[in-house]
């Protein structure tokens, strides 16, 4: 008689860093804010720093165990990228004017699925 076969105990899920359960909550206060844009809008992250101004989101990303980035554009359209703490975590999110005002706004939100670090190669740019 054939011996049952025995099945293996799955390992136990890695738990989340700190920056990615940050990240994953970021996520979330993304989507919800795009919810509310009318088409007029575009999300931008508001700095503090020394009058910075506002980056455009583009994408968002995290780096275990402990470092969120977020990449996009500034003000004159350079690209930009802010790394932070998650300790340090303060996110101002903005609704600023479309660039082009014939083009749709650009949502971001749908781009951030966990494990998705920015940019179309997957490697963190910004695109």
């Amino acid at each position: 008689m054939a011996k049952a076969a025995t099945k293996k105990p799955a390992k136990p899920a890695k738990p989340k860093s700190p920056a990615e359960w940050a990240h994953d909550r970021l996520v979330i206060y993304i989507r919800n804010f795009e919810s509310q844009l009318d088409a007029k809008h575009e999300i931008a992250l508001g700095l503090a720093a020394d009058e910075a101004g506002v980056l455009r989101i583009e994408g968002l990303g995290y780096f275990d165990p402990d470092m969120i980035t977020f990449y996009g554009r500034d003000e004159d359209g350079a690209r930009a990228q802010l790394i932070q703490h998650y300790s340090q975590l303060s996110v101002t999110l903005r609704a600023v004017p479309k660039e082009v005002e014939s083009d749709p706004p650009r949502r971001i939100g749908f781009n951030l699925e966990p494990g998705w670090i920015g940019g179309e190669s997957g490697d963190g740019s910004a695109g």
